[in-house]
């Protein structure tokens, strides 16, 4: 094959790296013209909203989009598509009910509710209400005994008025907090209004809680929140789920590297889903695009010199258990080091740019790969920098271990995501452009990383990985979700 070469900047410093195969403009114009002329992202989630509907793991329905995306993967040409089992500690909701009562006992009001996973199985408690603000824990030291015995009260979202400053934690991570302070119950407050309940989980292990935890309405939340100032309140809360031992399976497709196979570029997202909706924005936009990007690379027969593996995770909603699985695989197998880079796609469309993960020493390839795609269409505006380090997503596991992570950056109006997690998370939502966006300009960025001469980022080692996490004030997070393996530090 005749071969062409492409010098761009690599990093910082100033070196230059080279792909090898074909130049980098040749090839994605390639895939600029597969994925405009024949992308099937959307009409694939679309499909699978139809025939499946929700991607709950454990479910049925969560096995049949598993064998779903299994079968679409190999009508695309890929006969190394396999499945990576697991087992997990299922969750599915029954009922749930919370009744407000007045000091004497007397019931005022139901509260529109639901519960959050890995509540307990049955649930019928009675006590005061407590509220703890933002439920962050410098709530809860100001008066440390406040919460022992109550039902606590706190916002999702960071209040008006807080400290400047404060960073927010997850509900998984709230709820941790109100089970430490001795609360019998969590009932958290969304912030989006208009009375949308959001689910999710509210366990930090994956595993069922002590205490119960739901979510309640904006509106009743910031209510309940005023009446608290002038009268004392209690909370009914009864509900009954269900929960129990299953296997789910991640799907894995590869393109063997031609000159490095045992060096891996990592192309993820979860494929599970809440079961309130369709889950079609978390995460049928990130998922299904990253099959469309299989997709194309097995249409235009793209070689690269590292393996690509595009993964999709179940599990992802209940606590990262997909991801955690392959990594906890990959450490007894003595093969975690193959893994050279993750990208992850969560909740992931219109890409415009694409962001480091907080690897600043990356930050040039990206804004000059960048360049390349702008090239294609100025659409992709690149908006592409170092960006930071986050939790709650597939990419954790392997960040925690030190491998460098990316993810894009997107151009979807906010009030898309308002729907997040709750009963509204149609394919309605959806433009079909901001699926076929993604794919193209992420498909060429896979391809520059998987091609280029040295990686902008490697492996940390452990004292690395630690700073790196403290410099990005993510020790907090990780240690009340019991994930900070630095014990005593």
């Amino acid at each position: 094959m005749r071969k062409h070469v492409w010098l761009f900047t690599l990093l910082a410093g100033g070196s230059t790296g080279m792909m090898a195969q074909e130049s980098a403009r040749p090839v994605f114009q390639s895939i600029n013209t597969e994925v405009l002329a024949n992308s099937k992202a959307y009409e694939t989630l679309k499909e699978s909203s139809i025939k499946i509907g929700h991607r709950l793991t454990g479910s049925a329905n969560g096995k049949k989009a598993e064998q779903y995306v299994f079968d679409l993967l190999k009508s695309y040409g890929y006969s190394n598509v396999k499945f990576q089992p697991f087992e997990v500690e299922s969750w599915s909701r029954g009922h749930v009910h919370v009744d407000l009562l007045d000091a004497s006992g007397n019931r005022l009001e139901e509260l529109k509710a639901v519960a959050l996973a890995h509540s307990p199985v049955k649930v019928n408690e009675t006590a005061e209400v407590v509220d703890m603000g933002n439920g962050l824990e410098e709530d809860y030291l100001a008066n440390p005994e406040k919460a022992k015995g109550k039902i606590v009260l706190a916002s999702l979202w960071l209040l008006p008025g807080s400290k400047q400053g404060a960073q927010n934690l997850h509900r998984s991570e709230k709820t941790a907090l109100a089970i430490k302070y001795g609360a019998k119950g969590i009932l958290l407050f969304n912030g989006v209004k208009n009375g949308v309940l959001l689910t999710g989980t509210a366990s930090v292990t994956g595993k069922l809680n002590p205490i119960p935890a739901v979510c309640i309405t904006n509106e009743d939340g910031l209510r309940l929140k005023e009446q608290l100032k002038e009268k004392s309140y209690s909370v009914k809360l009864s509900m009954h789920n269900f929960s129990g031992p299953i296997k789910a399976r991640n799907v894995i497709a590869t393109v063997p590297g031609t000159k490095y196979p045992n060096e891996k570029i990592i192309v993820c997202g979860h494929l599970d889903s809440w079961d309130l909706a369709t889950g079609a924005t978390d995460n049928g936009l990130g998922s299904f695009a990253i099959i469309d990007m299989a997709r194309t690379f097995k249409k235009l027969n793209l070689q690269t010199d590292r393996t690509i593996e595009f993964v999709l995770f179940m599990g992802e909603e209940q606590g990262l258990l997909g991801s955690r699985a392959y990594v906890e695989q990959a450490v007894k197998n003595k093969n975690l080091d193959q893994v050279k880079y993750v990208f992850n796609f969560d909740m992931a469309g219109a890409a415009i740019g694409f962001t480091a993960g907080g690897r600043k020493e990356a930050e040039e390839f990206f804004k000059s790969t960048g360049e390349s795609i702008k090239a294609m269409d100025t659409v992709f505006v690149n908006k592409s920098s170092a960006g930071g380090a986050g939790l709650h997503s597939d990419h954790q596991p392997f960040m925690l271990q030190g491998i460098p992570t990316a993810t894009s950056v997107g151009n979807i109006p906010s009030d898309v995501y308002r729907c997040y997690h709750a009963d509204c998370d149609g394919i309605d939502l959806i433009n079909r452009q901001w699926m076929v966006d993604q794919v193209r300009f992420s498909a060429m960025m896979i391809y520059a990383m998987a091609n280029v001469q040295v990686l902008p980022a490697k492996r940390m080692d452990d004292a690395s990985t630690k700073q790196f996490l403290i410099d990005n004030k993510l020790k907090e997070a990780l240690q009340i979700a019991g994930d900070w393996r630095w014990k005593g530090e």
